[in-house]
């Protein structure tokens, strides 16, 4: 795999996805945003098996590996379960080609991958529009997938990645991740009024979910101190 492949990866996880994503939006105007449609579900069995194949030569391995994927959905020949743990490394794998045509047929310097959900970056919008066409080419010949429709835009607007929103100066939580985060923040309020949740695990339970805040420099300060302040005013005792 390249280095720009992120994910199911020692040393490769979502932090430091969001972590190299900036440097290109430093670098580039524009970006291309692509992820694909309904991607477990769509992953061929016999070209996942081919191309294991040209990968692999242990009989034996491939034998184990053809009746892993064959456990799901035989009879129709598609698809990875969600969750399953060699799933996502053959769903990483598999998209292992389409980065290989990005880099080196395409030359796209800025690209960042982390599993179906991937930007590519460029000077310019002609070269991205014309990009954008030849990987969805690529995508629906050689890999069997389709791509939901692509957004192209200004580095200056702002990136959307793995529930960030990238700058060319500092990275953000987006809308979405933020009030996901201040829902679960809430429910584990409610845990712990009916007593389901002890003061000392809503404490470790609220400093995961902050983790989930600071990932890479995510710059969520005031976000986080807003949301809890609202939660001191709401409980008296807790000031």
């Amino acid at each position: 795999m390249i280095d720009d492949t992120f994910a199911c990866r020692v040393g490769k996880g979502r932090e430091a996805a969001i972590g190299r994503a900036p440097q290109f939006t430093r670098s580039a105007e524009w970006f291309l945003k692509l992820d694909v449609r309904k991607y477990f579900d769509s992953v061929p069995h016999a070209r996942l098996t081919a191309y294991l194949e040209r990968r692999f030569k242990d009989r034996r391995l491939l034998e184990l590996l053809r009746r892993i994927i064959a456990a799901y959905r035989n009879e129709l020949g598609i698809g990875l379960p969600i969750g399953s743990l060699t799933s996502q490394h053959f769903a990483n794998f598999y998209l292992g080609w389409l980065d290989r045509f990005v880099k080196e047929t395409l030359r796209v310097r800025g690209y960042v991958r982390y599993m179906d959900d991937m930007v590519l970056w460029q000077a310019n919008r002609e070269t991205l529009v014309e990009v954008h066409a030849r990987c969805k080419g690529f995508a629906a010949t050689h890999l069997t997938l389709e791509f939901k429709p692509g957004e192209i835009r200004r580095t200056g607007s702002g990136v959307p990645f793995l529930g960030c929103r990238i700058w060319p100066t500092h990275v953000e939580l987006n809308r979405r991740s933020k009030r996901r985060w201040r829902r679960r923040v809430r429910v584990l309020e409610r845990a712990e009024r009916l007593g389901l949740l002890s003061e000392s695990n809503l404490q470790q339970r609220l400093t995961s979910l902050t983790a989930f805040t600071q990932a890479a420099g995510v710059k969520s300060w005031r976000f986080r101190h807003r949301v809890l302040q609202e939660r001191m005013v709401d409980d008296p005792k807790r000031l």
